[in-house]
């Protein structure tokens, strides 16, 4: 039955019954194709590849009986997301990481499972504990203190599938768990693939918090807090801050944040409230720099400080998708229709050439 994957292929666009009735030229009624996403009725194959064409994924995908399903998406930076627009990410992202997980059902031996931190440096009761738990995950994935060259790769490399969507610009990214049955769960982090590199590492190393830290006793508000004194410690480790900046200074200028940046990656005021939280700051000194980002009006989303970071794109599963063709695993056509893209831009790609 086709009903689950119609629906959500459906939402996955943003589109109504009416939207979806018109966008096939009105071959079934919109009463109709809610049936179908109940399963009281079947369509016909005509119908069912005009549905498939409108909604730009295969027959097979709408008729395929994998199951899975999405649980613990939690849009934090959205308070003003619609229902509707919740339920089209939240397709898009089954949509994704099944056409993921398809590929590296093709390709064994490729798939990373996730493996969860175990170690009692994950509690959290204060928002302080998240930099102890920092330097307990850079030390279990061996990780030393250097800067993290890419964290969504890093990420992908450790079982997180790491999804890139046309977010709203308030909403910066969530994370949630795909549930397969008889598998274990897949984790996922959605970015929004609209911001700069600064602001999509700091929500990647954010919403990671979210999958390795176990809260007790905090508020929501407070588990926000210690997600981003995590993502800071993650990304900028106290160590290598120090041996940059020295422990103690009574002022530092913008041209030696800037270059700074240029080494871990964040934005100029992520590393102004690193040096404050670490005590390489003091209070009033952090205070005279703030008020520099602030009137530079680099504390904002749309900040236009130097030097800017392109925004870290997902890569692996291109990549395997690559692989899978040239051993023969998977047409081109197919390859192309997981990733989204045209066959000829596959191509493309197969070559080598820039899209």
């Amino acid at each position: 039955m086709i009903g689950n994957r119609l629906k959500r292929a459906r939402e996955s666009f943003g589109l109504s019954l009416r939207e979806l009735e018109a966008a096939i030229q009105g071959q079934v009624s919109a009463q109709a194709i809610g049936k179908y996403e109940r399963d009281e009725m079947m369509p016909s194959s005509t119908i069912l590849l005009a549905l498939a064409k409108a909604l730009k994924v295969s027959p097979e995908y709408l008729l395929s009986e994998r199951e899975i399903e999405l649980a613990g998406v939690d849009f934090r930076k959205a308070p003003h997301a619609g229902a509707k627009e919740e339920r089209a990410v939240e397709a898009s992202v089954l949509d994704q990481v099944e056409r993921y997980l398809e590929l590296e059902e093709l390709l064994p031996g490729v798939e990373q499972p996730w493996d969860a931190p175990a170690s009692k440096a994950f509690d959290i009761s204060r928002i302080e504990d998240a930099e102890q738990a920092a330097d307990a995950l850079r030390q279990h994935w061996k990780l030393g203190i250097d800067p993290i060259p890419s964290v969504a790769e890093l990420l992908e490399d450790k079982g997180v599938k790491v999804i890139a969507l046309d977010l709203p610009e308030n909403v910066s990214g969530s994370k949630a768990f795909v549930q397969r049955p008889k598998r274990k769960d897949v984790p996922v982090i959605v970015v929004n693939q609209g911001h700069n590199g600064e602001r999509q590492r700091f929500t990647l190393a954010h919403e990671l918090a979210h999958l390795v830290l176990r809260f007790s006793g905090l508020s929501d508000v407070e588990q926000e807090k210690a997600a981003d004194r995590f993502a800071g410690a993650f990304l900028m480790a106290r160590s290598m801050v120090l041996r940059l900046l020295g422990p103690h200074r009574t002022s530092i200028s913008i041209g030696e944040l800037a270059e700074l940046k240029k080494i871990f990656k964040v934005s100029i005021a992520s590393l102004v409230v690193r040096c404050a939280q670490i005590g390489i700051l003091t209070k009033a000194a952090y205070g005279r720099l703030w008020g520099q980002i602030k009137s530079l009006g680099w504390n904002s989303q749309a900040s236009t400080e130097p030097g800017l970071l392109p925004a870290e794109v997902p890569q692996r599963m291109e990549r395997l998708c690559l692989r899978a063709v040239a051993e023969g695993a998977i047409s081109e056509a197919r390859a192309a229709e997981l990733l989204n893209i045209s066959v000829r831009e596959l191509d493309r790609k197969l070559m080598g050439q820039a899209a």
